[in-house]
């Protein structure tokens, strides 16, 4: 039986969604990064004029909103998450008039924009912050950072013992204008990338207004990086330990998700509030449990938070249907929608994630069984789509893209690659420039190469070889999204109903539609639950009952 017994028309996920009340609840929002997505120039690097010219693609696929990764004016120590300045496109992506063409074409096509906003450090090129450094000590603008003595006879040792998520301390000593070693300053990631002082007004006072400057423009919201960390704990303690990398995500860090950013959110709400068109918050907040992951979404502070614990469970029925249950009701006392992702710009792709046994983590350097990953993939993304929420979509994970991990070291940009015992520095694989065609310089990424070497074999995952085939990746997302407009059981609420599953697999119920899950090798059989909607994968049915595969996930509708 075919994957797409639905079939709907190619278009038919087109319509006019920008007035729909409370649409964030169920959006199907994209992430581009804009780096990789599209070139206009032909100078190797994607750019604004790029991604607007591929909208009307976004557009067919069937999302709600599009979310671009930074396109700041920036040194790009670490791929625009050093901002220099926030109210400035950067020479590589184009210019302001770039960004307000996009936007305007993305609302005359129904779609909606979030920006990235990063909030908990600036580049070390920001004007604040060469000032603070040029003025030397005593300077006001040092406040606004966290400059600090050092420890030991000569303050020759940092002022204390964090590290940074991309490894080695997590402070820098400067030069003073007089030559002479003096004060270090916080940086959770690269040196470049010095931590703002949330306790000093003008800084809080600074992101308010660039809020504003960017609503001005019509965006329709903010995706804020690392919206966990803006707070640091009172005296900047000493966290006692080493390896402190293994403790983020289990444990309430000094530095990380201090109650303190609820107030800063409140504060940004209620900005948000004053302008039409629902626009929203998105929290990239790594916290210990889904629980603390509420807090950011209570109802008068941010809109959605990213599910990581969701991204971070292995394909496994009874793990999945745990963080299942726990993200349900842990959003739901807040009133918030669950939201559901899969991958993004910083963890393997999971067509590769799944590749590979499990247990291994979300940075994987080795390839794993491409078949399986691909099979798992797509039964993910049906799961995924199915529950209720919001769901995020990285780019090229519609065309089943693997993760690329042999790319040499002398193309590597992550500077968590360049400092030891940090991340494993290997997030340059899943930012591979993505293939729009079959042949051509860059497979239709751009008529100059691409800024990291795509594979070879890249253009037979292209969109345009993918296009039009039934059996493709591409289209079994765009089949998924038409249905999951189409069917009005599906998108916003916040239960499930739990159906009997032989082990292995997971089905459950949302008024008529009825998702089944098999994350087991093994075939099972289930009911057939009505008329077949789209299937991750052939299936097969005869007496009642369906046979589903192993790694294969089926739709229904009940009649």
């Amino acid at each position: 039986m075919s994957q797409h017994s639905a079939d709907p028309a190619p278009n038919s996920a087109v319509a006019t969604v920008v007035k729909r009340r409370d649409w964030w609840r169920d959006a199907v929002i994209y992430q581009v990064y804009p780096r990789s997505f599209a070139d206009s120039n032909g100078d190797g690097m994607g750019d604004l004029e790029g991604v607007r010219s591929r909208l009307p693609y976004l557009r067919d696929l069937g999302v709600d909103a599009v979310w671009l990764s930074p396109f700041y004016a920036s040194p790009q120590a670490d791929a625009g998450y050093d901002v220099a300045d926030y109210r400035a496109v950067d020479p590589m992506f184009g210019n302001l008039l770039d960004a307000d063409a996009l936007i305007r074409d993305a609302h005359e096509l129904g779609l909606r924009i979030i920006v990235d906003l990063v909030p908990n450090h600036s580049s070390d090129q920001h004007e604040w912050f060469k000032r603070a450094v040029a003025e030397g000590p005593g300077s006001p603008l040092r406040d606004r950072y966290h400059f600090r003595p050092g420890k030991g006879a000569d303050g020759e040792l940092p002022p204390n013992d964090w590290e940074s998520i991309f490894g080695g301390p997590a402070w820098t000593r400067v030069t003073e204008p007089d030559g002479t070693p003096g004060e270090w300053y916080l940086h959770l990631f690269a040196p470049e990338q010095p931590d703002f002082n949330w306790e000093h007004p003008a800084v809080g006072d600074e992101f308010r207004s660039i809020l504003r400057f960017w609503l001005d423009m019509g965006v329709d919201g903010f995706r804020i990086d690392v919206a966990h960390g803006l707070v640091k704990a009172e005296g900047l303690p000493d966290l006692g330990s080493h390896d402190q990398l293994k403790l983020l995500g289990n444990d309430v860090m000094p530095f990380f998700d201090q109650d303190g950013v609820h107030a800063i959110y409140r504060q940004w709400r209620r900005i948000l509030d004053e302008y039409a068109g629902e626009r929203i918050f998105v929290a990239e907040a790594w916290t210990p449990t889904v629980e603390r992951t509420a807090n950011y979404v209570r109802p008068d502070e941010l809109h959605q938070a990213f599910n990581f614990q969701y991204l971070s469970t292995d394909w496994d029925a009874e793990e999945l249907r745990k963080v299942v249950d726990r993200t349900l009701e842990a959003m739901r006392p807040v009133g918030a929608p669950a939201t559901w992702v899969l991958s993004n710009h910083d963890v393997t792709r999971h067509a590769t994630r799944f590749a590979n046994p499990p247990g291994l983590g979300t940075q994987i350097r080795t390839p794993g069984d491409r078949a399986l990953g691909l099979r798992r993939a797509r039964a993910a993304t049906l799961l995924m789509l199915a529950l209720p929420g919001s769901a995020y979509i990285y780019q090229g994970e519609e065309l089943g893209l693997p993760d690329v991990v042999d790319l040499p070291d002398e193309v590597r940009q992550d500077p968590a690659y360049f400092r030891g015992e940090g991340q494993d520095g290997f997030r340059d694989g899943c930012r591979v420039p993505i293939p729009w065609t079959r042949t051509g310089s860059s497979y239709g990424f751009g008529a100059g190469g691409s800024w990291l070497p795509q594979p070879q074999g890249w253009g037979e995952l292209s969109v345009e070889a993918q296009t039009g085939d039934p059996a493709s990746t591409l289209e079994l997302y765009r089949a998924a999204l038409a249905v999951r407009r189409e069917q009005p059981d599906l998108g916003a609420g916040d239960s499930v109903e739990w159906l009997k599953a032989p082990e292995g697999a997971l089905a459950f119920r949302r008024g008529e539609f009825v998702c089944v899950a098999n994350t087991g090798q093994e075939s099972v059989t289930t009911p057939a639950y009505g008329r077949l909607l789209l299937t991750s994968g052939e299936v097969s049915e005869a007496g009642g009952e369906v046979k589903v595969p192993g790694d294969t996930t089926v739709w229904w509708v009940r009649v």
